[in-house]
């Protein structure tokens, strides 16, 4: 069998990880795009995603964007976990915006990668600007087969 190419690895990855990603799918996130390093994710918003004030609540923003960066991190098919993240949030999302997540790594050496994911609405204004930090557990892979 011949090896895959980085980019095969990614959407093996990708296709694999998302079988079994209940939290995404249960929030109807897509995963429109992965490359190495790379992970792009839309999510619509739902009437049971408002809060009080008739937004979208900045914790499903968050988890958009940690999901964009779940992706772009174990796209190489190593065992990453997030060791933390900051979010702003710099504008508002209501019922019916389409978010979209794309994240994108800034930097890996050895066990630890930064990524940022920038998220906007389908006019293109940004929504909320995420920076994680992963830990890769050396020698797990991300998925089997």
């Amino acid at each position: 069998m011949a090896e895959r190419s980085a980019q095969q690895l990614a959407e093996h990855v990708r296709d694999a990880m998302y079988l079994n990603d209940r939290a995404s799918k249960g929030l109807g996130m897509t995963v429109l795009s992965i490359a190495p390093g790379q992970a792009t994710i839309r999510m619509t918003v739902r009437d049971d995603m408002l809060n009080g004030h008739d937004l979208c609540h900045g914790g499903l923003i968050t988890t958009l964007a940690d999901s964009a960066f779940a992706y772009a991190c174990n796209s190489y098919n190593e065992f990453t976990v997030a060791s933390g993240f900051a979010i702003e949030l710099l504008a508002p999302g209501r019922a019916g915006d389409v978010m979209t997540a794309r994240c994108a790594e800034v930097s890996k050496a050895g066990r630890t990668g930064v990524y940022d994911c920038e998220v906007t609405n389908q006019r293109g204004e940004r929504v909320a600007l995420f920076r994680g930090r992963s830990h890769t557990l050396k020698g797990k892979p991300a998925v089997t087969g």
